[in-house]
């Protein structure tokens, strides 16, 4: 894509007549050290080989910033020059660049995907993609606000495992807020369940004998989903019941 010109409008080009022709980021080196705060990512073709994998997605969303694709301009002849590129369609270029980097990602030893507003978030479990493209039947404001929060916690690239953990609690405390509604949607026994997942799992509510000697990542991602599935759920039959 730099050979396109994709990232000609931000991160400039090489002209043989003007040499370095800057972009509309003057110093990119300086301008990714302030966004992603941290030093010696740049230039990539120079720095790749040492990014650790957080390394790796920063620069791919502070990359995505960066593209737009080439519409028109002129070209130079000299030398075989190239094309020197004038206008361009942001747009175009960062849906185009979500489609190349997510042929990539994808098949990495853990999936990750570029969303389209350029963040780098575990991709769905298979079964699940339908949870993260639907969005919340309900027009409670918090619930909302709290839900997509949550989603985007636990996707995060570089989440912890206590990041995660926080993003299942987010979750629980959207069907406690919920309970007066569940029996519509699941059965008593099912609802003590949910509650005791939580509740006796390091979750909500620490006591000592709560239990803590098992998996954590495989747990909540478990409780994860099931967790937000429920909350659709039990959304859908509100909505249609009223």
């Amino acid at each position: 894509m730099r050979r396109d010109g994709y990232f000609d409008e931000y991160l400039g080009w090489y002209c043989v007549d003007q040499g370095e022709i800057e972009g509309k980021i003057r110093k990119p080196s300086l301008d990714i050290l302030l966004k992603v705060r941290t030093d010696g990512l740049w230039p990539v073709d120079e720095k790749y080989e040492s990014y650790s994998e957080d390394d790796f997605f920063d620069v791919i969303e502070y990359l995505y910033t960066c593209v737009s694709e080439p519409v028109s301009g002129s070209y130079h002849n000299f030398s075989d020059c190239g094309m020197h590129w004038e206008i361009f369609d942001r747009a175009k270029g960062q849906n185009t660049y979500v489609q190349r980097v997510n042929e990539v990602i994808g098949l990495y030893c853990e999936p990750f995907e570029l969303s389209d507003s350029g963040e780098v978030l575990r991709a769905a479990e298979e079964g699940f993609q339908s949870l993260f493209e639907a969005n919340a039947p309900t027009s409670d404001p918090d619930i909302q606000t709290k839900l997509s929060g949550a989603v985007a916690r636990y996707r995060r690239h570089g989440s912890s495992v206590d990041e995660r953990r926080v993003a299942v609690r987010e979750l629980a405390d959207i069907l406690e807020y919920l309970r007066p509604n569940l029996k519509i949607a699941i059965g008593r026994k099912d609802e003590d369940d949910l509650f005791n997942i939580a509740n006796n799992f390091g979750i909500r509510h620490h006591n000592p004998s709560q239990k803590t000697g098992y998996d954590a990542a495989l747990w909540l991602s478990w409780m994860f989903y099931f967790y937000l599935a429920t909350i659709h759920l039990v959304l859908r039959k509100i909505t249609e019941n009223s």
